[in-house]
C-alpha cells in the first residue's frame, strides 16, 4: 500500500516538473523516512531483553556471603545498595561507605579511598584501625557496574597479633625480602591457618605478584603435595622445587609461653627451597634446608636451636646460647644437660616424645644448671622433612628480667635484715642500759684497791663493747644517729691516717693520693672517719690472710684516693645504680689477691665473714655500707687484674654527692649541766615499761637530788599527771611502750601542760624518733647510758626550760 502511494507521488511531480531526477530523488526521501518511523513503532513494542534488566539484589547478596570479608555494594550517592552479614555485624544496616563509624582520621582516609577509586578505578587501604581497638582493616575498593556506577567494598578483618613476635620478625620488610634471597618463603597464621602476614617472596610464587594481598586466605590453598609427601607451590606446579614446611609457634618472650586464644595464637611457616630439582634425592633436599635454616635461626630473635631424633643437639642460635647462660662456650651434646638432675628425665620424655610421630608442639617447665631457683618454660615443636633435624626448641632470653628480680629479693633482703637489726639492737640497748647503770651504782660504793672493784670495771668494759656492737648494727639498718656537717673528704682522710698507718704496721704500705677541685660533701665526720677504719683494716686482714704481703715488691700495699667526677662522666659508667651528678669519690685499694665471685654479693650482708671463727664479726662492711647510704651515698666492690686477667687485689669505691648548698652555720650548742652544778633539784615523771631499766633511772635520778614519781606505762603516767596536775617539772619516758606510747602520752599531757619540758629514751636512732614523733621542743637521750649521763641529761633540759622561761617572761614585761 505505501509501494503504491510512492509510485503515484512520483508520477504526480514528473508531469507537474517534467524532470525524472526530481522525482527520483522525492521517492527516495519518502522511503527513508517511512522505514524509520516504522523501525521505532518496532523497537517501543519489542519485549525487554533479559541481558539488560535491573539486577536481582538478592542474587547478588548470596555471592558474596563470606565469613572472613564484609564486603558492601554503593551508588553514585554512597547509597548502599547490598551488603553481606559480617558488613552488617560490624557496622551495622545503617552504615553505607565511606561513611563508617570510624574516627575523623579514618573517615577522611575512606572518603579519599572512594575519590580515587571513581577515578582510577580501584583503591586500596593496608590498614585501618577501628574505633573499638579490638582490630583492623584492609579495604579494597572496586568500581563496578554497567555504567560503572557502582562502588564495590572488601573489608578484611585484621586481628592485631600480640606481643612482640611479629614486629620484630617484619616479614613484610626488609627482613622478609632477605629470607626470599637465602630461599626461604615466610608467612604468619592463625591457629586455624589463616594468613595474617607473608613476605613479598611468598606472594610472588603463591599468586604470582609480590604485591598480591593474601591476608585472610587459607595457608594450605597456596601448596599441593605429591605422591610422596612433598610439599610444592601449587602454582609452579610439579616443575617447581619441592619445599620443607616448618611450623614455628611464637611465643611471648614476657611470658615464655604461647597465647591461648584461638584468636592470638600464632605460628611462623618456613618453606624452605631445597635448591634442586625432583630427580634429586630427598636427603639432598633436606640436608640443604637445614643449611638454610642455620641461617635463618642466627637472624631470628628468639633463641632456637635443633635436636636429632635421639635428642642430640644439632644447632643454636646466639640467642638461646645467651639464654642457657653458654654464650661462647657452644651447646652441650644433649638438652638434658643444660637442667638440673631432678629435671632431666622429663625433658628427655618430652624431646624423644616429639621427635617421633606426628608433628607436635608444647613446652616444658625445667630449671637450668646456671639458675636452679628460676624455672623457665622450654617450648618444644616436632620437625620433620629435615633429615636428622627432629625437635626445635625455644626459649627467651630471660637473663636481664632474672637479674633485675635478684637485685629486687636482695634489695628486700636487706631491708628486712636491716629492720630486723634495729629492733634487736633497740631491745639489746635495755638490758645494756640496766648493766651499765647498776655497775656504776656499784662502783659508787667501791672504791679501787676493792676485791670487787675490777671485776665490775670488767663487766662495764664489756658492756660498752656491747653498746658498740648495737651502735654497728644501727648504722647497717641506717638507723643511727648522724650529725652531718659539710666537710671535705681530705681533711677527714688526714685526721684517720695516723690511726691507719698504726694498725697496718709497717710491713703493708700506706698510700694516699688526693685529686684536685674536689667538692665539699655533707656527712657526719665521725662515721666517714669510721668507714675508712673499716675499709682498711678489711684490705689489712685480705692482705695477712693472703699468705702475707705480696710477693711483688716484698711488701703489701693498700692505696687510697680520693676523685672528683663529674655527670657527664657518670653518664659514660653506664651504671643502672648510680645517679647522674657530681661526687667526690674515695677509693681504697690493695694488693689481697681479691675477692672471691660467690663472696661479692654477700659482701655487705651483716655477720658475713670469711674470717675464721672468733675473728671477726661480720659487721665492718655492713656498717660502712650503712653509714654511706645514711649519707646519701653508694658504695661497690669489685677486683683488680692483672694484664693476663688474673685479680690482685679488691678495690672499694665510695660516691658521695658533692654538696651544692651554702656551707650551714654551726648551731651554739649549751655546755651540758651536770647534776652536781643544778641545785634547784625538780620533780621528774619517770615512765618505762622495762622494769631494770625504770629501777636504774629512778636511783640514777634520786641520787641526782630529783623527787622521782615512776610509772610502768602511759596511762600510769597520765592518771600521775591528773592527781598532782602541773606538780612535775618534768617529764622523762621511753618511747615504744605497749599501750599507750611515750609519744601518744606526751601529746595529752601537753594538751593539759603546754609548756612542760620532755626527755625521750630510746635505742633507737634520733633522727627517724623526730621524724616520726614530731613534737615541738622535746629532747633526746639515747640508750644505753650510764647514771651520770642520765642525771646531767634531765638537769641541762631543766635548765634550758627555765632559762626559756625567764626570757619569755623579760620579752613579755
Amino acid at each position: 500500500m505505501l509501494a503504491g502511494g510512492l509510485v503515484v507521488s512520483a508520477g504526480v511531480l514528473y508531469f507537474a516538473t517534467s524532470s525524472w531526477l526530481v522525482a527520483l530523488v522525492f521517492t527516495l526521501a519518502v522511503a527513508v523516512l517511512l522505514c524509520g518511523v516504522v523501525a521505532l513503532d518496532r523497537i517501543r513494542a519489542a519485549p525487554v531483553d533479559d541481558a539488560l534488566a535491573s539486577p536481582d539484589w538478592t542474587v547478588t547478596v548470596a555471592a558474596i556471603e563470606r565469613e572472613s570479608e564484609a564486603i558492601a555494594i554503593t551508588d553514585r550517592a554512597n547509597r548502599l545498595v547490598c551488603a553481606n552479614s559480617l558488613f552488617i555485624e560490624s557496622f551495622g544496616a545503617a552504615a553505607a561507605p565511606p561513611a563508617l563509624p570510624f574516627e575523623r582520621a579514618g573517615l577522611e582516609a575512606l572518603t579519599r579511598l572512594a575519590r580515587d577509586a571513581w577515578r582510577e578505578g580501584a583503591g586500596t587501604l593496608e590498614s585501618l584501625a577501628a574505633p573499638d581497638g579490638d582490630r583492623d582493616w584492609h579495604i579494597t575498593v572496586t568500581r563496578a557496574g554497567r555504567g560503572e556506577d557502582h562502588l564495590v567494598w572488601r573489608l578484611l578483618p585484621l586481628v592485631r597479633a600480640s606481643g612482640v613476635t611479629l614486629g620484630a620478625l617484619d616479614l613484610a620488610g626488609p627482613f622478609g625480602k632477605m629470607l626470599s634471597r637465602a630461599g626461604i618463603e615466610t608467612a604468619i597464621t592463625t591457629a586455624d591457618g589463616v594468613i595474617r602476614v607473608v613476605s613479598a617472596g611468598f606472594a610472588e610464587r603463591a599468586a604470582g605478584d609480590e604485591r598480591a594481598t593474601l591476608v585472610g586466605q587459607d595457608f594450605v590453598s597456596f601448596l599441593r603435595t605429591d605422591e610422596r609427601d612433598r610439599i610444592f607451590f601449587a602454582r609452579e606446579g610439579r616443575g617447581g622445587t619441592p619445599q620443607t614446611l616448618v611450623d614455628v609457634p611464637l611465643i611471648d618472650p614476657a611470658t615464655q609461653v604461647a597465647p591461648a586464644g584461638p584468636d592470638e595464637a600464632t605460628s611462623l611457616m618456613l618453606l624452605i627451597d631445597s635448591g634442586v630439582g625432583i630427580g634429586s634425592g630427598w636427603d639432598g633436599a633436606a640436608q640443604a634446608g637445614v643449611a638454610q635454616l642455620d641461617a635463618l635461626l642466627g637472624q631470628l630473635p628468639l633463641g632456637l636451636a635443633m635436636t636429632d631424633r635421639d635428642g642430640r643437639f644439632l644447632f643454636g642460635n646466639e640467642a638461646f646460647l645467651r639464654a642457657i647462660g653458654r654464650e661462647g662456650r657452644g651447646l652441650p651434646a644433649f638438652p638434658t644437660d643444660l637442667v638440673v638432675r631432678e629435671d632431666k628425665a622429663a625433658l628427655s620424655d618430652a624431646v624423644r616424645r616429639h621427635g617421633r610421630g606426628p608433628t607436635t608442639s608444647g613446652d616444658v617447665a625445667v630449671r637450668l644448671v646456671n639458675s636452679p631457683e628460676e624455672p623457665v618454660s622450654l617450648g618444644l615443636a616436632g620437625v620433620r622433612g629435615l633429615g636428622e633435624a627432629a625437635v626445635l626448641l625455644s626459649l627467651a632470653d630471660s637473663s636481664e628480667e632474672n637479674q633485675l628480680k635478684r637485685q629486687v629479693a636482695q634489695a628486700t633482703k636487706m631491708q628486712a635484715v636491716g629492720q630486723l637489726a634495729g629492733g634487736v639492737a633497740h631491745d639489746f640497748n635495755n638490758v645494756l642500759t640496766a648493766i651499765i647503770g647498776t655497775c656504776d651504782l656499784m662502783l659508787l660504793r667501791h672504791i679501787p684497791g676493792d676485791s670487787d672493784y675490777d671485776d665490775i670495771q670488767q663487766i662495764r668494759a664489756n658492756s660498752n663493747r656491747a653498746a658498740a656492737l648495737t651502735r654497728q648494727l644501727l648504722a647497717f639498718s641506717r638507723q643511727q644517729t648522724l650529725r652531718p656537717e659539710v666537710i671535705q673528704l681530705p681533711d677527714v682522710v688526714s685526721e684517720v691516717s695516723p690511726l691507719i698507718k698504726r694498725l697496718l704496721g709497717e710491713k703493708i704500705t700506706y698510700y694516699v693520693q688526693h685529686d684536685r677541685n674536689l667538692g665539699p660533701v655533707r656527712a657526719d665526720p665521725q662515721q666517714l672517719e669510721q668507714v675508712i677504719m673499716n675499709l682498711a683494716v678489711n684490705a689489712r686482714d685480705a692482705i695477712q690472710g693472703n699468705g702475707g704481703p705480696s710477693r711483688g715488691n716484698g711488701t703489701g700495699r693498700i692505696s687510697l684516693f680520693t676523685r672528683h667526677l663529674r655527670a657527664t662522666e657518670v653518664v659514660k659508667l653506664g651504671s643502672e645504680v648510680l645517679p647522674a651528678a657530681d661526687y667526690t669519690v674515695l677509693i681504697v685499694q690493695d694488693t689481697g689477691g681479691g675477692i672471691p665471685p660467690h663472696v661479692l654479693p654477700k659482701l655487705f650482708e651483716p655477720f658475713f665473714t670469711t674470717k675464721e671463727q672468733g675473728k671477726g664479726t661480720g659487721l665492718g662492711l655492713s656498717t660502712a655500707y650503712g653509714i654511706v647510704k645514711q649519707s646519701g651515698g653508694f658504695i661497690f666492690a669489685d677486683n683488680i687484674a692483672d694484664k693476663e686477667g688474673h685479680p690482685t687485689g679488691a678495690r672499694f669505691t665510695v660516691y658521695l654527692p658533692v654538696h651544692r648548698g651554702e656551707v650551714p652555720r654551726k648551731r651554739e650548742t649549751r655546755t651540758p649541766l651536770v647534776s652536781s652544778e643544778w641545785s634547784a633539784g625538780g620533780k621528774v615523771l619517770l615512765v618505762e615499761d622495762e622494769d631494770m631499766v625504770r629501777a636504774v633511772a629512778e636511783r640514777a635520778l634520786a641520787r641526782a637530788g630529783y623527787e622521782v614519781t615512776a610509772c610502768a606505762n602511759g596511762e600510769e603516767g597520765l592518771v600521775a599527771i591528773s592527781e598532782k596536775g602541773d606538780g612535775f617539772d618534768i617529764v622523762v619516758s621511753d618511747v615504744v611502750m605497749p599501750g599507750m606510747d611515750g609519744p601518744a602520752m606526751v601529746r595529752a599531757i601537753r594538751a593539759q601542760l603546754p609548756g612542760m619540758p620532755v626527755l625521750f629514751m630510746s635505742g633507737y636512732a634520733e633522727e627517724q624518733l623526730r621524724r616520726d614523733i614530731d613534737i615541738p621542743d622535746m629532747h633526746f637521750i639515747a640508750k644505753p647510758f650510764s647514771v651520770a649521763s642520765i642525771g646531767d641529761k634531765v638537769g641541762a633540759v631543766l635548765r634550758h626550760a627555765r632559762t626559756e622561761q625567764a626570757e619569755a617572761r623579760g620579752g613579755a614585761k
